[in-house]
Order: C-alpha cells, then sequence, then structure tokens
C-alpha cells in the first residue's frame, strides 16, 4: 500500500435519492459540487476536502476535475476460464450445426494445435438452432483431433469421440455431457498436458483489461482450488487484484478441516485474496435449457425435462447451507429458473445462512416478497439479457417479464450486486450497468424497460457496497466524465454514457494500477 493524494476531483454520489428520475443529486463531493482532494493513506481512504496538504513522500495525482467513484467489482467471475476463452476457438457467431462444424474445420485447415493436442471452442448458443447436437456431427469434422466445444452458458460440452475417448467419457455418449455430467469433464481440461501453463499465461492480461476498465476486485468462483492459483500468481508477480475466492461442495472439507471462514485472509496473497462463499449450482442454465421451472417450457415437447431438473434435490441442499452457516461460509447459490429460486430461498429461510443467489433468471411473484426478508443478495450479471433475449422469447414467451428483475428487487430492499459470469459475459462492469439501464442494445428499444435501473443504482450496484469515503480501501477509479449521465437522458442514452466512458486512472490499495 503506498499514501497517494488525488487533488481536484469530484466523487460520484451514490447514497441519496437513488430511484429518483426527475433528476440527479448535485454533482461533486457536496451539494456545492466544488472539487475536492482525496488522500489515500494505509490502505485506507484517510481525508477528503479541498486544499489537503500532502504528507512528506506521499505522491500526488492531479484529478484535473475528473470523477471519482470507488474501485469497481465484478462480482461473479471464472478467471481462468475468461482467460482461457481468449484463446479458444469462437462459436459464438454460429447459427447452426453446420456452420459450428465449419468454424471446427477451418481452425483444422489452419494448423498447429494448443500444447494440449486439443481443439478446445467456446460460445455456441445452441437453444434457437432447431436441431439436437450429436458427436457424429463433430466426427464429421475429424476423428482424429480431439475436439470440445463449450456452450456459451458453459452448462454443456459438445465433443466429438476422440475427445470423449481422451477425457474417459463413455463411449456410449451420443449427443451433448449437460451439467453433472459435463461439470467433471470440464474440470478435466484443465489436468492435460499444458493446459494449466496455457491459461495463466493469460490471466496477467485479463487482470491488466479489468484495471483498465476500473475493476479493483472480483469474486472468482473458478473450479478446484483457487486459493493455490492465487497463491502462485502472486508469487509470480503478477498484476494484484483484490479477490474474493470461491469453494465447491468438492473442495468443501478441506476448507472445513481448515477451520477457515469466509472473509479470511488467503495467506500468501499480499493481503488481497479472501475466502469467499461455497458455490453451490442447484440447477442449469436457459440456453442449455436445464434451468428448472415451475411451468414447462414452451419447446417442452422435445426436452428430456420439460421443466428443466434440479442438480440437487431439498435435502441436499439444506444439508450443504447448513454445513456451510455452521461453519461461517457464506453461499453462493446458483439458481436460475424460478422453480431453483423458490427451492433457494425456502433452504436458506431453514437454515439461516447468509449469501446471494447467483443469477436469479427468473423469479415468481411471490418469492419476491419471501426473498425481502432474508439476509440474501441478489448477484445478476445483466449483460446476460443481451444474449437470453431471443432464447427466452422462445422458451418463456409467458414469463419474459419476470426475468432480470432488477427493480422489483431493489424496490422491496434486496440487496443487488452486479457481474458478468466471466466468460459467459465479457469481464466489464460497464457493460453489465449499460444493459442494467437499458435493457438491451444501445440502438435498440429497452425490453421491459419497469425493471430497469438507474445509473447511479448501477454504479452502486457495482462497488462492493464501497464508497470515498474516510475508512473505505484506498481503491479509486478516475473517469473523465459523469456517469450519472445528464438529467432528462433515455435509457439508451445513458447506457452509451457508460458504455463510452474513459478509465483515466484505476488505484488499488493506494497504488496506481492503471494510468495516472
Amino acid at each position: 500500500m503506498s499514501d497517494l493524494l488525488l487533488r481536484d476531483v469530484r466523487i460520484v454520489p451514490l447514497d441519496g435519492d437513488l430511484g429518483s428520475s426527475a433528476g440527479l443529486p448535485a454533482h461533486g463531493a457536496d451539494a456545492s459540487g466544488r472539487l475536492v482532494d482525496v488522500l489515500l493513506g494505509r490502505g485506507v481512504v484517510s481525508a477528503t476536502g479541498t486544499d489537503i496538504e500532502a504528507p512528506p513522500g506521499t505522491a500526488v495525482v492531479d484529478g484535473a476535475g475528473r470523477w471519482a467513484l470507488p474501485g469497481l467489482w465484478d462480482h461473479h467471475v471464472h478467471l481462468t476460464q475468461w482467460a482461457s476463452s481468449r484463446s479458444r476457438l469462437d462459436l459464438s457467431g454460429a447459427r447452426s450445426v453446420a456452420e459450428a462444424v465449419a468454424v471446427v474445420r477451418h481452425r483444422l485447415a489452419l494448423g498447429p494445435l494448443p500444447p494440449t493436442g486439443v481443439l478446445v471452442g467456446f460460445g455456441h448458443r445452441s437453444a434457437t438452432w432447431g436441431e439436437e447436437l450429436s458427436v457424429a456431427a463433430l466426427d464429421r469434422a475429424t476423428t482424429a483431433v480431439p475436439v470440445v466445444l463449450i456452450s456459451g452458458d458453459a452448462h454443456h460440452g459438445w465433443l466429438n469421440s476422440p475427445a470423449l475417448r481422451l477425457l474417459g467419457v463413455s463411449v456410449e455418449t451420443t449427443g451433448v455431457l449437460a451439467e453433472g455430467d459435463w461439470f467433471p469433464v470440464y474440470d478435466r481440461l484443465s489436468s492435460l498436458p499444458g493446459a494449466r501453463a496455457d491459461a495463466e499465461s493469460g490471466v496477467g492480461r485479463v487482470i491488466r483489461d479489468a484495471h483498465a476498465r476500473g475493476v479493483v476486485g472480483l469474486t472468482d468462483l473458478e473450479f478446484g482450488r483457487p486459493w493455490r492459483q492465487w497463491q502462485e500468481r502472486t508469487d509470480a508477480g503478477l498484476p494484484p487484484l483484490r479477490a474474493r475466492i470461491g469453494v465447491y461442495p468438492e473442495g468443501l472439507q478441506e476448507v472445513l478441516d481448515a477451520e477457515v471462514r469466509t472473509g479470511d485472509l488467503v495467506g500468501r496473497t499480499d493481503g488481497l485474496v479472501r475466502l469467499g462463499p461455497l458455490k453451490i449450482i442447484s440447477d442449469g442454465s436457459l440456453n442449455t435449457r436445464t434451468a428448472w421451472c415451475c411451468e414447462p417450457y414452451a419447446d417442452a415437447a422435445v426436452l428430456e425435462h420439460p421443466r428443466g431438473a434440479p442438480n440437487l434435490d431439498g435435502e441436499e441442499l439444506h444439508t450443504l447451507l447448513a454445513t456451510a452457516h455452521a461453519a461461517g461460509l457464506e453461499v453462493a447459490l446458483h439458481a436460475i429458473g424460478d422453480a431453483a429460486v423458490g427451492q433457494a430461498l425456502r433452504a436458506f429461510a431453514a437454515t439461516g445462512a447468509v449469501g446471494g443467489i447467483e443469477h436469479a433468471q427468473l423469479v415468481a411473484p411471490e418469492d419476491l416478497d419471501r426473498w425481502a426478508g432474508l439476509p440474501v443478495r441478489a448477484s445478476v450479471q445483466p449483460a446476460h439479457l443481451l444474449d437470453d433475449r431471443v432464447v427466452t422469447e422462445q422458451c418463456w414467451p409467458d414469463r419474459t417479464g419476470r426475468t432480470f428483475t432488477l427493480r422489483s428487487f431493489l424496490d422491496r430492499g434486496i440487496e443487488v450486486v452486479l457481474g458478468s459470469d466471466a466468460p459467459v459475459a465479457p469481464l466489464d462492469p460497464w457493460l453489465a450497468m449499460a444493459a442494467a439501464v437499458h435493457r438491451g442494445p444501445v440502438g435498440s428499444p429497452s425490453w421491459h424497460p419497469e425493471q430497469a435501473l438507474t445509473p447511479q443504482e448501477a454504479l452502486a450496484a457495482s462497488v462492493d457496497g464501497r464508497r470515498v469515503h474516510v475508512g473505505d480501501p484506498a481503491d479509486v477509479a478516475l473517469v473523465d466524465a459523469d456517469p450519472r449521465g445528464e438529467p432528462g437522458m433515455t435509457s439508451a442514452e445513458h447506457a452509451a454514457v457508460l458504455l463510452g466512458l474513459q478509465v483515466s486512472a484505476t488505484v488499488l490499495d493506494g497504488q496506481v494500477v492503471h494510468g495516472g
């Protein structure tokens, strides 16, 4: 940590009448809108005011009237997977099985494969293709090279025969691997020769990219033992980043044996990494059509499970939450369908567990009031609605108004925090905020605008509850314009402001890690 003085900045207000649509709170650090100085020392904001004298040895950054806000957080990331996705074959543009196979063939024709010898692709979203994915279809591209195509929601894998054999999957598999059959195979990819080194080679780059967007911290919900990864990253001198690291049920006993709790520091990480929540995946996803719902999907006739299905029954979920709560662990509970959200809320209420529901993409109206009385936040990824709108209207046409219910959460006093679920969406809080504010691409109408947030609310949901106040961590982002825009702007104009902002400096623990 370092001593640093930010001179002549305007602090973005994140409190007050957050829901007001009549106008914006006064600019600057107080009602007068005057420029202020912010002194960072001993790892915290130590003073704010005018004409602060820099103590000896303190570095000074001229804010030149730029806007200061707390350093941004992404509350749901799979960091190794995000780093790996940069070098994986991009299938996001495929619109059919034939197009996906053509992309694979084209890549194979280009020559050398990654060190693992496996061609891994990412990003296809097949729910709207109207045809089933098969091993045979990929085998028509090649039976010499193992091919693994990871869906854009990461909830299923499409493998050819060589890949199935290499990764120890039953040769009787004819279609995709989904959910519980898929996740162990997905994790097995990281154990291939050269895979871990290849993935880690990109981590430094994505951390620097995050700094350039004003990000100082994230919740890393990576598989495996991420505490070891973060210790190795610190030892290797990678750029600094705050992180809360999750643990999955498979690693829970190791955490219990170590008697560590959520919030405890992870050793050998320069005081930046802490143990986070127990991550539980209670149902599937919309694109894979495994999210567990109260009513059948519109295309239920072609589904093995017409309403999706839970990954855990109620008793299993109750046991996991009770165990976590007794051990001092928060819970990050993945629940996308409304039946899964309802089950999650009942388990939280019955066990007294605290934490958050991840995604909460579809919520029954009666569950909103039940949720309001629980110490459970809504950890949502607004950019998913950009990808999922079409499939939502196809699979859930009768319930689109109950998806991504951000306004309903806030109106009931439910804490909302924003994230990306990278690599499912880019690690970019400004994109998440813009999607929360406009609920669609800037050039298109807002989708269910009644569920939108104001820019100020979206900002407040992206800073981990922190402010540029005395005693808060010495984490600050400086941007070149007011991220709240101007009174009277449309939601699309507000979104354009958020997407167009330039982060001129990012300060983490008193250290300038981007710009200056």
